[in-house]
């Protein structure tokens, strides 16, 4: 079995990236969706985020407001060095909460992945590989990139916001990730998503090519 992460910042397309190689044959999990889950009411992550960050970021119905948590912490209310510096240190906080208990999921998922399929190529796509210090668990790594037009774009439709909101936001959430050319430089594989679909497709359909030969022979 091949263990890949993928990766890439916000709006690049790593989500429509990674359903490209579910249709060509990987299986595939998503970081994002495996943190909502464990973030439902009753949930042991639930509790500890609502106990560290208060109950102002729930829904009238008890559920976790996604939206408020964003903003809580990525948000920035003064343009004061603090304020970043504050900022930076809600996310850490966040991550040190939510990123254990979705990597045990995830380990979780592979090694049953692995058991029914010793050949499988196994894909966990995520934001913050790098950033929460697990490439060394996978196997190969591939980074997704786009230019930044396509990027504010992307997350523009995706917010509902308008191109200078969208532009600000992302601008935000990027600055707590690290640069893209620093993702780079230790991929396996690099995806430029700023073109066309069927341009991305070529390029996801040859790295598939060389993710399946090397499974087969693992």
């Amino acid at each position: 079995m091949l263990r890949v992460g993928l990766t890439g910042g916000i709006g690049s397309g790593k989500s429509a990236v990674g359903e490209m190689f579910v249709a060509l044959g990987a299986h595939l999990a998503q970081a994002d969706r495996i943190a909502h889950e464990l973030m439902r009411p009753g949930e042991a992550v639930y509790n500890k985020v609502v106990g560290h960050f208060g109950r102002s970021i729930l829904n009238p119905d008890g559920s976790l407001s996604r939206e408020k948590l964003a903003e809580l912490a990525f948000g920035v209310h003064a343009d004061s060095p603090g304020s970043q510096v504050s900022r930076n240190s809600r996310i850490e906080e966040l991550n040190r909460i939510v990123h254990p208990a979705v990597i045990r999921s995830q380990e979780e998922w592979m090694e049953q992945i692995g058991r029914q399929d010793p050949n499988a190529v196994t894909i966990v796509e995520a934001a913050l590989i790098l950033e929460a210090g697990v490439a060394k668990r996978f196997d190969r790594l591939i980074v997704v990139t786009c230019n930044e037009e396509a990027r504010v774009a992307r997350f523009a439709a995706r917010q509902k916001l308008e191109l200078d909101a969208a532009r600000k936001e992302v601008a935000r959430r990027m600055a707590a990730q690290l640069p893209e050319a620093e993702k780079i430089k230790v991929a396996d594989y690099v995806i430029d998503n700023s073109g066309s679909l069927d341009a991305t497709k070529e390029q996801v359909r040859r790295v598939w090519e060389s993710l399946r030969s090397e499974a087969s022979k693992s």
